[in-house]
C-alpha cells in the first residue's frame, strides 16, 4: 500500500510587526537628524588624518574664505543668540528691534562689520542667504571685532567651544592675526577643522 504523503502547508509569517518597527526607526531618525548647513562661501580645508569629532553642542564656528574673509557663526540656541546680540549691541551702542532680533536667531552666520549688521538683518531672509559680504568681519591689528564677537559669546556661556574653518588657500597672515587675537583674551583651546585624508601605509 502506498504512503500517504501529507499535506504541506506554507508557512505564514505575519510581517505587520516588523513594517511597524522600521517605519518607527525611520521616522525617529528624519525628526532627530541634524543637516549640516551649507557654508556661506565655499571653503576648502587643509586635509589631515585626524580622526576627532567635533562636539555637538555649544560650538561656535569661525569660517577664513579664500581672499581672508571671516565669518562668524554663533551657536544655535535662540536664546543665548539674543543674549550675544545684546551684549555685542552695548559694546557698539547699537540697538536692535525684535524683527532685527527674530532675524539674527534664523541668521546661518555674521560676515558684516558692526557698522553694517543693523542694515544686513533687515534684508530679507532669501537676500540674507545669498549675501556675499565684500568685507567680512574686520580681524587686523586695529580692529579685533572678530574676536569681540568670540569674547561676547563666552560672556553669555563660559563654556563654549570653538571651531575654525579656513580655507586652504587663506594666507597665514590673516590667520596668524586670528590666533594672537584669541591669545590676547587667553583663548587658547579650540579646534581645527580639516577634510580626512587616508592614514599613509
Amino acid at each position: 500500500m502506498a504512503k500517504v504523503k501529507p499535506k504541506r502547508h506554507g508557512v505564514l509569517v505575519d510581517m505587520t510587526a516588523m513594517t511597524d518597527v522600521a517605519f518607527l526607526l525611520l521616522t525617529f531618525f528624519i525628526l532627530t537628524t541634524q543637516f549640516k548647513k551649507p557654508d556661506v562661501e565655499q571653503i576648502k580645508p587643509p586635509s589631515s588624518i585626524s580622526e576627532k569629532l567635533l562636539p555637538d553642542a555649544s560650538l561656535m564656528t569661525i569660517n577664513a574664505t579664500p581672499d581672508g574673509k571671516f565669518y562668524f557663526q554663533p551657536v544655535e540656541n535662540a536664546s543665548e543668540r539674543l543674549e550675544l546680540l545684546d551684549n555685542m549691541g552695548k559694546k557698539y551702542g547699537l540697538t536692535f528691534d525684535n524683527k532685527e532680533k527674530a532675524s539674527f536667531q534664523r541668521v546661518q552666520a555674521i560676515g558684516v562689520p558692526m557698522s553694517k549688521l543693523k542694515g544686513y538683518l533687515d534684508m530679507p531672509e532669501d537676500e540674507q542667504k545669498n549675501y556675499k559680504s565684500p568685507t567680512g568681519i574686520p580681524m587686523d591689528s586695529t580692529r579685533k571685532e572678530l574676536i569681540d564677537w568670540v569674547q561676547q559669546s563666552l560672556a553669555v556661556k563660559p563654556d563654549y567651544k570653538l571651531a575654525i574653518k579656513g580655507d586652504v588657500n587663506t594666507k597665514y597672515p590673516k590667520i596668524k592675526s586670528l590666533f594672537e587675537g584669541l591669545r590676547d583674551i587667553e583663548f587658547l583651546k579650540f579646534w581645527i577643522i580639516t577634510s580626512q585624508e587616508t592614514k599613509p601605509q
